[in-house]
């Protein structure tokens, strides 16, 4: 416990501290840190630190001794440095400038004096603790101790062996002790570019010198905790709900009040400041600390750079949210690198639309042959030529949807800051919170929960990209070059190395990173094949924002004729992309009936038409109608669930010298959608879709709207006569989410069988007819299973007309039938190979799928090898556990509330 007492003669006890620190002169004006503070509490204690100037790391340390009322006084402050490039051995300035500043207390027997580094130390308690601590230890001197010997590893030997895990050699980055002593210690002369650890090192090691200013180590680390080497030795401790962290020495037990990142552990020693020097207390308090407020008659310049290093999706949305930016753009010089020939156009386009509003306007293109590493460097001398007060980085990938986040970050008042993005639903972000030792990612302890938003803050992290803003007085740092590392990786470690703090903030959501992985742009209109792996910028993209008005409650839905509704669900964007693809693809049916894109190769009620499976888009189709129609057809057909299956997509075209118009026919589906994707009396004129049952036509049809009705029996209807230009819908059948008794015929009749069997995957019961099967496709079951099948009834009837005898299984009755050639042809036997109407379990694990609806968990069993739904569920053979945990789902075992009936 330190004793308050009266300041005269020898009763005043005085801790004086100081901070060792290297770098070159800066710009006082830019200073906002009082150099020292008063804390009358301690009035009676003076800490010293050395600094030539104020670098994120000496901001940092002095902030950690505001917070525990430690008075500090900065020796050296703008001065010039004279120990040394630090890079090696050095810094004997700082011990010539303690000297003289501590001369007048050096016969005081009652001054204690404490030296620490500071660009790469953190106080972690207050005074009182440290003084207590000191004092319990019995020294006179007490030196902080590492796990290295250095800079003279030849004395290692000299000093004495300890036990596992102690810090056995001496450290100069902090040391506490009474003033005669160090005084005393301090009376040998030294260069101010000597190194001041070898000058404390050699005295240690003389014994009678040690002996004589009672010199110890902080083997334990008590006061001092050095981080080099010592990485399994300590363990930080954040508090769940406050968020405030104490750093541990979990070998000896100990919490260490000064954490000092020597060498090469100033990495270490951010992470932990993080949660240090409550830097937290429930909420994040250094979020709030050195803000400052943008005067709107005087705002920063800003160059901002944009990065087009690789081919993106959705660039044209990322170009929109850059116009989108509030901030004026008469304070923004503009630079734009393309290094991908497929966005040059696009780059440029930009360019020319808005440079007339901003600052200036700078473009770089492929064709300019500059890699990455030369696009930054160059953005980079832009900004310093354009004497900009800050550049704003941001690569084509990275979305902002946050428009302000240019003015926050500028609140912020650092050096380097970032906002927290990642890919939406993923932990990839655009920082990282540790190093592996080369020097790529780690992730650190607290990655997850900041990602994720668990923690709310601001962070000082080792590696940014993808978006950041630097202030000016950090541009002379940063360097792109490096023999191994990526542009972004360089910048960061130049960074590192210059003592500039990196810090990300994830108190909004600023924006997001596009995921560009497998975007293939040989493809018409990539992005729109997107959706899998960019959902949410597809979404944003293509489905018109009314869209979830229509989910609503008592929304109003337009029916122009019965159970018929209009819903609008795409944006322009949508019907313009998909056909160009049609268009770019260019193989459009015939509109004959012979279609051999069809399994049966017929096509009753043809049209000009390329299916979705044509162009690569049949699964990204079907997850369409599960996202977007499936909620809007379960608002209007009320009562109807299930997941959406389609065995039918296509792109119709209607012209006049081609296919004007459709016969009238009914649709062999549940329900059809029909999606207007250009506009009449524009692109085209005339058509439109009469339902002839109730004398009911729409012609005025909307781009983007979607016309949706049953397919079946009341909903007659005909395409109506295109007059001229070109009309192209888009249309979708046999969405088909349960197996009617109707289903089944349907499927019947499109193999043009007169007796169809369900197949299997074994010859049963006799194994001596199984060369006597046809061959089929490969993977479909070719053999004839009796547990189903259907048919005409003479067929049938004449089939079961032959005798039989009275131990023979049916099975085998039919299997002689069907190999028979004669018998096969004339009762026109076919077996379902596919699984269109039947799926036999047995030996069938691997070719089914089954999917159970998020919502009312109905199930529904999928052939994946033939993308058939079929109808009819066997368990043949083994198979019976199998069918029993499907048929828990099947046949409506469940509502739409979940409940089991």
């Amino acid at each position: 416990m330190l004793i308050k007492r009266n300041l005269s003669g020898r009763n005043l006890l005085l801790l004086i501290m100081l901070l060792f620190i290297t770098a070159a002169k800066t710009n006082a004006s830019d200073a906002n840190v009082n150099t020292t503070i008063v804390s009358e509490k301690l009035g009676n204690v003076k800490v010293f630190t050395v600094a030539s100037e104020q670098t994120d790391g000496y901001l940092r340390f002095i902030r950690s001794a505001k917070v525990y009322d430690i008075e500090v006084t900065t020796l050296g402050l703008f001065q010039k440095w004279k120990g040394g490039d630090m890079s090696g051995p050095g810094g004997g300035f700082k011990i010539n400038l303690l000297r003289e500043a501590i001369k007048p207390l050096k016969d005081d027997e009652n001054i204690l004096i404490m030296f620490t580094d500071s660009y790469d130390v953190v106080f972690a308690s207050s005074l009182d603790a440290i003084v207590e601590k000191f004092k319990a230890t019995g020294a006179k001197l007490l030196f902080s101790a590492e796990k290295f010997c250095w800079p003279d590893s030849s004395l290692a030997s000299q000093y004495k062996v300890l036990e596992a895990n102690a810090s056995p050699y001496l450290n100069s980055g902090g040391f506490i002790g009474y003033a005669p002593k160090v005084w005393s210690l301090l009376q040998k002369p030294i260069e101010d570019t000597a190194d001041d650890q070898l000058y404390y090192t050699k005295q240690y090691l003389d014994e009678k010198q040690r002996e004589k200013l009672g010199m110890q180590l902080d083997t334990h680390s008590s006061v001092f905790q050095n981080l080099n080497g010592a990485k399994e030795d300590v363990k930080l401790d954040v508090d769940l709900d406050t968020n405030e962290g104490v750093l541990k020495n979990i070998n000896f037990l100990t919490t260490p009040s000064v954490i000092h990142g020597n060498g090469p552990s100033k990495v270490e020693l951010n992470a932990f400041a993080n949660y240090l020097a409550k830097t937290f207390n429930h909420k994040c308090l250094i979020c709030q600390e050195n803000r400052i407020e943008l005067d709107e008659n005087h705002l920063p310049v800003i160059t901002l750079s944009i990065m087009i290093n690789n081919a993106v999706p959705f660039f044209d949305i990322f170009l929109k949210k850059i116009e989108d930016l509030n901030y004026p753009k008469r304070q923004i010089h503009l630079f734009i690198y393309s290094g991908v020939e497929y966005h040059d156009a696009t780059a440029k386009s930009f360019l020319k639309a808005w440079e007339n509003k901003y600052k200036s306007g700078k473009i770089v293109l492929s064709t300019d042959q500059l890699d990455e590493r030369r696009g930054r460097q160059l953005a980079l001398r832009q900004a310093i030529q354009k004497q900009s007060d800050y550049a704003l980085f941001i690569d084509a990938d990275t979305h902002i949807d946050d428009n302000q986040v240019l003015r926050e970050l500028l609140i912020l008042n650092r050096q380097f800051v970032a906002p927290i993005v990642t890919k939406h639903n993923e932990l990839w972000s655009n920082f990282w919170g540790a190093l592996s030792e080369s020097g790529y990612y780690a992730r650190s302890h607290d990655y997850v929960d900041i990602v994720k938003g668990d923690i709310v803050g601001m962070w000082n992290v080792p590696y940014v990209s993808s978006i950041y803003l630097i202030k000016h007085t950090a541009f002379k740092y940063i360097n792109y070059d490096h023999q191994y590392y990526d542009p972004d990786m360089a910048m960061c470690e130049s960074l590192r190395n210059s003592g500039v703090f990196m810090y990300v903030i994830n108190d909004r959501l600023y924006g997001h990173i596009v995921n560009a992985d497998n975007f293939d742009i040989t493809l018409a209109r990539p992005d729109f094949y997107t959706l899998f792996s960019n959902k949410y910028d597809w979404i944003e993209k293509y489905i018109h924002p009314n869209y979830t008005k229509q989910l609503e409650d008592n929304f109003n839905y337009i029916q122009p004729c019965p159970d018929v509704y209009w819903l609008h669900v795409v944006t322009d964007a949508f019907c313009d992309d998909l056909v160009a693809i049609m268009e770019n693809f260019g193989k459009w049916s015939d509109g004959s009936n012979n279609d051999s894109r069809l399994e049966g190769g017929y096509e009753a009620v043809p049209t000009r038409d390329i299916h979705m499976k044509q162009v690569g888009l049949d699964p990204l189709w079907l997850e369409f109608l599960k996202l977007f129609v499936t909620p809007l057809q379960e608002r209007v057909f009320i009562g109807h669930h299930g997941p959406p299956r389609s065995l039918m997509n296509f792109v119709v075209r209607y012209k006049p010298d081609e296919q004007p118009f459709l016969r009238p026919h009914h649709d062999a589906s549940t329900y059809t959608i029909n999606l207007a994707l250009n506009r009449v009396d524009i692109d085209y004129e005339g058509g439109g879709c009469r339902f002839i049952r109730y004398n009911c036509s729409i012609t005025a049809t909307k781009k983007g709207w979607m016309l949706m009705h049953p397919g079946r029996l009341t909903h007659f209807h005909e395409g109506l006569r295109v007059t001229s230009g070109t009309r192209y819908i888009m249309i979708s059948h046999d969405v088909i989410f349960t197996a009617s008794l109707r289903d089944i015929v349907e499927k019947f009749l499109e193999t043009e069988a007169k007796l169809l069997f369900s197949a299997e995957k074994f010859c049963w019961p006799d194994y001596d007819l199984c060369s006597r099967y046809p061959a089929v496709q490969s993977q479909a079951s070719r053999f004839l299973n009796s547990g189903a099948f259907m048919g005409y009834a003479p067929e049938l009837y004449a089939l079961l007309d032959e005798p039989i005898a009275y131990d023979m299984g049916y099975q085998l009755y039919f299997t002689k039938a069907f190999v028979n050639e004669s018998q096969r042809e004339n009762l026109g036997i076919k077996l379902d190979t596919h699984s269109t109407i039947f799926q036999n379990l047995n030996g069938a694990k691997k070719d089914i799928q089954f999917l159970i609806h998020s919502v009312t968990y109905e199930g529904s069993i999928k052939n994946a090898i033939f993308d058939t739904m079929p109808a009819i569920i066997h368990a043949n053979g083994a198979s019976k556990r199998q069918l029993n945990a499907f048929a828990n789902y099947l046949i409506r075992n469940f509502d739409e509330k979940s409940v089991p009936y």
